[in-house]
């Protein structure tokens, strides 16, 4: 195990040292990597304030509090966790019609669920999710990152679009000349002194809302402690904890990837319940893992510790109450430029080019579209994972469900015939498995070899049933050998059990 994913009891033991404590120059590079973290979180924070209806200093507080928490009980190093979009579209309506309090409850029982869910192994479920699923989610997120940028670079004084080919040609070429300072901190630092220096007027940081001036204060949602609030809340509950599992367990899983390191998604899963308690009880409206800021941190930054999203929530606060009219002054068109950036360097080119396309099975490409489509329509990446997870398996099924073969072999004295089976017997398989024998066969006893065969289910071992009672019917007698251990298991289990075999 790295030091970037030990345990904070380790970390108090001693019994291994974080390498940002032993190497200045991953301190350097997890310390800017916050920083630049921190100030892109500021305006996405304060877009998502505005989206659920809340004042902008409810998403900065959940920012910090979900960062800095989830830096400690978290599974995955140098995932960022903040407030999101896809949390504010779920929670939104709930704001708006019983009030805030209520939002705040939602989030802590989001959290309380988001445990539950951990704790019984909810993190599994990410096998199932196919290769090119993750692909679209990927390239969806991609897409979704750009998109968010489009409103910030129309309808805004012609200055911005200088300021923003700029932005981009710093990111671009000063990683050529040195990385020991990030390029996205370059930019930003650059493109705020000369719009302050020039006085330029384009939009900027303080445009989007007022920064806090305190820090948040923890205490208790001003609800009624009632059954009807729970019944009220849990629905929006549920649906805050399932999506903020399935986009946090979704990034942790790329980050993987990216860094080539594994993390603990059922730890992922039990920590972002906890930070979304921890951000109930101070205010803030919840959130889970965020993609772009994520990117921002591994991939461009190259942040590999908890230590980077632990500052990341640190500096919000401190830029926010310590230097909010120096940040306030940022011209948007330094971050937009930054999270163009990142959308070009998330997308997956290499899935779309036309070897690729040449080459890959029809089904895969299918999925990877149904997933970006969804996922671009919906705008929530969850909606767009379980849909593309779906069209995976149906296609899947549809493909092995033709799998299934049924062989004649017959026997010299003619008293018996051998059918040998193969393949996958499921219930996509075994629906037209009945129609393949001949039951007109003068042969007296009738062989079914499922020795190159497996049964997976109910619907399997009815057909085979049904192909007995057929049988049967016209005084034929049938054996079923070659069965393996867990098929003899499930066939012995429930043969002449289902009704309406026959």
């Amino acid at each position: 195990m790295s030091s970037s994913a030990l345990s904070p009891a380790a970390w108090l033991r001693g019994s291994r040292r974080p390498t940002w404590l032993t190497d200045p120059k991953v301190l350097r590079t997890e310390v800017l990597a916050g920083l630049v973290v921190a100030l892109a979180l500021i305006p996405e924070a304060i877009s998502f304030s505005i989206i659920a209806g809340v004042d902008p200093a409810i998403g900065l507080f959940a920012s910090f509090t979900m960062a800095v928490t989830i830096s400690v009980v978290g599974g995955r190093p140098a995932m960022i966790s903040a407030a999101t979009g896809a949390v504010a579209l779920v929670i939104a309506p709930l704001n708006r019609e019983y009030g805030f309090g209520y939002l705040v409850a939602a989030v802590i029982l989001a959290g309380v669920i988001q445990i539950a869910l951990g704790a019984l192994g909810v993190a599994k479920l990410l096998r199932f999710v196919p290769r090119s699923v993750m692909v679209g989610f990927v390239n969806s997120l991609a897409i979704l990152v750009f998109m968010a940028q489009v409103p910030e670079m129309t309808d805004v004084p012609w200055p911005a679009y200088p300021l923003l080919a700029a932005g981009l040609a710093l990111l671009v070429f000063f990683p050529r000349v040195s990385r020991a300072v990030p390029a996205p901190l370059v930019s930003i630092v650059a493109l705020t002194v000369i719009t302050v220096a020039a006085g330029i007027a384009v939009p900027t940081v303080g445009d989007k809302g007022d920064l806090p001036s305190a820090l948040p204060v923890p205490g208790l949602p001003d609800v009624p402690f009632t059954l009807e609030t729970l019944t009220t809340i849990a629905p929006y509950a549920l649906a805050m904890a399932l999506v903020g599992l399935m986009e946090s367990l979704m990034t942790a899983k790329l980050v993987d990837d990216i860094t080539d390191t594994r993390s603990s998604k059922t730890r992922e899963s039990v920590g972002q319940g906890v930070a979304n308690i921890v951000t109930g009880f101070f205010g803030g409206m919840g959130g889970c893992a965020m993609i772009g800021q994520t990117m921002i941190n591994v991939r461009v930054s190259g942040a590999r510790t908890r230590l980077s999203t632990f500052l990341a929530g640190a500096f919000l606060m401190v830029l926010c109450i310590v230097f909010g009219p120096v940040v306030s002054d940022i011209p948007m068109a330094a971050l937009v430029g930054v999270m163009v950036m990142v959308s070009v360097a998330t997308f997956d080119w290499h899935s779309i080019a036309p070897k690729t396309l040449r080459r890959m099975p029809t089904g895969e490409i299918v999925v990877m579209v149904v997933t970006v489509v969804c996922v671009v329509a919906t705008g929530n990446l969850a909606i767009g994972v379980v849909v593309g997870s779906v069209t995976a398996m149906v296609i899947f099924a549809k493909r092995v469900a033709h799998l299934a073969e049924v062989t004649a072999v017959g026997d010299p004295d003619g008293t018996r015939v051998v059918y040998r089976v193969t393949g996958e017997l499921f219930f996509a398989s075994s629906n037209d498995l009945v129609g393949r024998f001949d039951y007109s066969t003068g042969a007296d006893t009738v062989v079914i070899d499922l020795s190159a065969a497996h049964i997976w289910d109910a619907s399997s071992v009815a057909a085979l049933d049904a192909i007995e009672n057929k049988y049967a019917q016209r005084g034929k007698t049938v054996e079923i050998t070659g069965l393996n251990e867990p098929s003899a298991r499930i066939h012995k289990t429930l043969s002449g059990e289902l009704a309406g075999n026959g």
